[in-house]
Formats: structure tokens, C-alpha cells, sequence
């Protein structure tokens, strides 16, 4: 798992969604050895790559299982046998959409759209999982589950790169890491380096966590 972390206005989901072929970029941009240069979004898709974007955009007056049988777009297409039986999965790693099933999505809490965005994505089943933003607007507590979740998908072996302000929550989750400022990487590093970096730290961890680290 890879993080990128980064003030407002750095440019983190420019970059998610520049990778998706939701925006124009320059460079190049290679997945799995694969130029993604002038490949469609479709595309992307078909090679395996999922976007939970940061405003989880589902389909709010279909219920909670529809959404989630769309995001098997790419496995259908692909032919995978038995692919529906991901909807168990889905539903093992979050039991509160399997209680919703029938729910119009639009009608979820802030936390339970999140959980059917990550669970769609999934569906699909991705060779490499993009989430923005996924604490955004969530309790602490939700947050926790969300992060907790995130950690299992990385152990069940899911290549994330992970967009984030919660920067103390996504360094203690993730492999590696960037800190994006102003469209510019200014630091990079194994996340465990970063989470103790001094200019980290009193930038995006706060003066608690300094204390802490000097004690």
C-alpha cells in the first residue's frame, strides 16, 4: 500500500483521477507494463484498475445490491465464472450492507456510502484499488472501521494507493509513502520513516505527536 499525503490543493485527486484517465496528463503513466497513454477510461478499467472517487458517487435511487452488481462490470466482461459470488465477499468485509441490501443507497449513512463505494470498486476485482479521501466527513469511529478494513485489503494482498488527509491514520496503514505539495513530491519514504520525519510530523501530525517523538 502507497500513500500520498498533502495539504489541500496539493493536487492528490488530480493525480488519482489523472491516473484514471479522468483527466488529461503528460508524462507517462505505465500499469503492469502497459502504457496507459490514450487508453480510455473503460479501458483502464479492463486492465484492472478501480477509482473510489472522493465523492463515492453511487447511484442513489438503486438499492444498496445494485450498485454493488454494477462494480462486476469488468469481471462480466471478462468472462470470470461465478463471478457474483464476489457480492459475498463484499458483504463478509462489510455485514452492514448485507443487512441494507435492499436499501436505496441514497438513503445510507456517510460511513455505510462509503462501504458500498469501497465494496463496488471491489467487485470488480481489481488488480490495484485507488481510494480518495475515504475518511472525508466520516466520525472517528467510522473512520477507524474504514481504515481497519483498508488494512485487511492490503493483508488479503490488494495493491492500494491511498489519497488522504488523515495523515497519521494513512502512514499507520501503508507500505510507502509521498508528501505532495503544490503538484510536487517533497518527501517520499517508507511510511514508518515519514511518520517520524520532524518536518511530518509539526506539518500534518500536530504538536502532540512531536511531544511524543521527542519524549
Amino acid at each position: 500500500m502507497v500513500t500520498v499525503i498533502g495539504p489541500n490543493g496539493a493536487g492528490k485527486s488530480t493525480t488519482l483521477n489523472a491516473l484514471m484517465g479522468l483527466l488529461p496528463c503528460r508524462g507517462t503513466v505505465r500499469f503492469d507494463g502497459v502504457d496507459l497513454a490514450g487508453l480510455e477510461l473503460e479501458e483502464r478499467v479492463m486492465l484492472g484498475v478501480a477509482l473510489v472517487p472522493e465523492k463515492r458517487e453511487l447511484f442513489g435511487t438503486m438499492p444498496v445490491e445494485d450498485n454493488l452488481v454494477l462494480g462486476g462490470y469488468r469481471a462480466m466482461k471478462l468472462r470470470v465464472p461465478n463471478w457474483k459470488s464476489e457480492l459475498e465477499r463484499v458483504y463478509e468485509l462489510f455485514p452492514r450492507l448485507k443487512e441494507r441490501r435492499g436499501q436505496l443507497a441514497g438513503t445510507l449513512s456517510g460511513g455505510e456510502r462509503q462501504m458500498l463505494a469501497v465494496g463496488r470498486a471491489l467487485m470488480s476485482r481489481p488488480k490495484l484499488l485507488m481510494l480518495d479521501e475515504p475518511s472525508l466527513g466520516l466520525a472517528p469511529l467510522v473512520v477507524r472501521d474504514i481504515f481497519t478494513t483498508i488494512d485487511k485489503l492490503r493483508t488479503a494482498g490488494v495493491s492500494i494507493l491511498l489519497v488522504e488527509q488523515n495523515a497519521r491514520a494513512a502512514l499507520e496503514v501503508a507500505d510507502y509513502g509521498y508528501v505532495l505539495e503544490t503538484g510536487e513530491i517533497g518527501l517520499h519514504g517508507p511510511a514508518r520513516e515519514l511518520a517520524g520525519d520532524a518536518r511530518v510530523i509539526e506539518t500534518y501530525l500536530g504538536a502532540a505527536r512531536s511531544s511524543a517523538a521527542a519524549a
